[in-house]
C-alpha cells in the first residue's frame, strides 16, 4: 500500500489541491478513483501511473474522462509515498516540457526542505 501526499509549497499552497478543487465533480471523483487504485494496488496499470523517461525520477498519475486528458505529477518516497506536485488537463501529445521541469524543480525543493 502506498501513501499519497501532495506537496506543499512554503507558504503553504498545494497545487494539486487547488488543481483538484478546480475540476467538475465528476472529473474529481475519477482523479481520486485513480488516486485510490494507485494507493491500494500493488501493480498498478501503466494506463493509471507511470514514470517519466528522461526525468530526473519524475512519475505520472494518468486519467480520462470523457475525451478529457489529466495528469498530475510527482515523484516516489521511500518506495510507499507518492508526492503529488501539480496537476494539469493534457492538450497535446507530449507532457509539456515546463510542467515537467516544474515537478522536478518542486521535488529538489521538497527534498532540500526535508
Amino acid at each position: 500500500m502506498r501513501n499519497i501526499v501532495f506537496y506543499t509549497t512554503s507558504s503553504g499552497n498545494s497545487p494539486v489541491q487547488e488543481f483538484l478543487d478546480d475540476l467538475s465533480d465528476k472529473q474529481a471523483e475519477k482523479v481520486l478513483w485513480v488516486l485510490k487504485i494507485i494507493k491500494e494496488m500493488e501493480r498498478v496499470p501503466a494506463s493509471y501511473f507511470k514514470k517519466l523517461v528522461n526525468t530526473d525520477g519524475i512519475w505520472e498519475v494518468r486519467v480520462t474522462i470523457s475525451g478529457d486528458i489529466f495528469r498530475i505529477l510527482g515523484f516516489l518516497l521511500e518506495h510507499s509515498i507518492v508526492l503529488l506536485t501539480n496537476g494539469f488537463q493534457k492538450k497535446s501529445q507530449e507532457t509539456p516540457r515546463s510542467e515537467i521541469e516544474l515537478a522536478e524543480n518542486r521535488r529538489k525543493e521538497y527534498l532540500h526542505r526535508r
